[in-house]
């Protein structure tokens, strides 16, 4: 299945989440070997549905000795990827040629995955910055219950983008009904003592525990190039070939990590005013949703250092991931 164009943006999305949801179905059943319950469970849906997809299938003739459904190639660079690196659930888009239309679609992929996650519970959901991000806002189909809450995971940027955390994080509230918490504080300081005398404001350090706490963290990366968002910043513009030197691939929630996933030896990486990478691997659901091959390294470098559980991209990327 292949899309392209922008005046297909309007329903690319849906489409896609039904048809993952068949190919889904499709893989555990035929392939896997789930029963119809442990897939309903799996996928949040009733036996029911599950009993009519695979009745479905069936009749389409679309079981032969391959399963040949659209995205079916996506379904198993996904699980390949889950059971590569550990992962708990994964979603592989199509690749399109529209930049913005495959951020749409990572995004809204990975509202769907985390859609589940949130109906009725009682949770405190953390978000990064990125204009994916703000997709995956935008696709939540369920609430938690009314005492949960929002916090910014990361701090901000003197400017209105739409996908700075503190837009992300009020969205993401206002969609899901729920109060907010923010990060009232420059991504990076100046200087590392700079940071410490922030971190004397005590409203300041009460989000950063909220960050902490949060049972979701949902985040995405940048890249080490001079059009990454971050990169505009001036201490990281200043700083840019430096951090590169010292063997930066990326960014994840402002700090720059090596290919193996370790954070580098500059002074940047102690002037943040974020959640800290480390304390990602100790979140239940911790889903970072980005693509593009400018990425990859980046990509890489979080899911071999093991910082999430779940994972969100396009089938490029993917494939690049599973041939290392």
């Amino acid at each position: 299945m292949k899309y392209s164009g922008r005046a297909e943006v309007g329903d690319v999305a849906g489409e896609f989440v039904a048809l993952d949801e068949r190919a889904r179905v499709g893989w555990y059943y035929f392939v896997a070997g789930l029963t119809q319950k442990e897939i309903a469970d799996r996928l949040d849906i009733t036996r029911l549905k599950v009993n009519k997809i695979i009745g479905q299938i069936r009749a389409e003739g679309l079981v032969k000795i391959e399963l040949d459904l659209p995205l079916i190639s996506c379904r198993v660079a996904a699980e390949a990827l889950a059971q590569k690196y550990g992962l708990i659930d994964v979603v592989v888009v199509p690749d399109v040629d529209d930049y913005l239309l495959q951020k749409r679609l990572i995004g809204e992929a990975a509202g769907a995955m985390v859609s589940p996650i949130l109906k009725d519970q009682d949770l405190g959901i953390g978000i990064g910055s990125g204009r994916t991000l703000s997709h995956v806002v935008q696709r939540l189909s369920t609430r938690p219950s009314e005492g949960s809450w929002v916090v910014g995971l990361i701090g901000g940027i003197a400017r209105a983008t739409g996908s700075n955390s503190f837009d992300v994080a009020t969205e993401a509230a206002q969609k899901l009904g729920v109060e907010c918490h923010y990060l009232t504080a420059p991504i990076y300081c100046a200087t590392p003592d700079a940071r410490d005398a922030l971190l004397l404001i005590d409203e300041l350090t009460d989000v950063l525990a909220r960050t902490e706490i949060a049972d979701i963290a949902m985040v995405s990366c940048g890249a080490v190039t001079e059009t990454s968002s971050l990169t505009q910043v001036r201490v990281i513009k200043d700083n840019l070939d430096d951090i590169v030197a010292a063997g930066a691939v990326g960014e994840v929630l402002g700090c720059f990590i090596d290919a193996d996933g370790r954070p580098v030896d500059h002074f940047i990486n102690d002037t943040i005013i974020a959640l800290p990478p480390d304390k990602l691997r100790l979140k239940p659901h911790s889903v970072l949703v980005s693509g593009g091959m400018s990425k990859l390294l980046v990509i890489r470098a979080i899911l071999r250092g093991g910082y999430v559980n779940r994972f969100a991209t396009n089938e490029g990327v993917a494939l690049a991931l599973l041939e290392d």
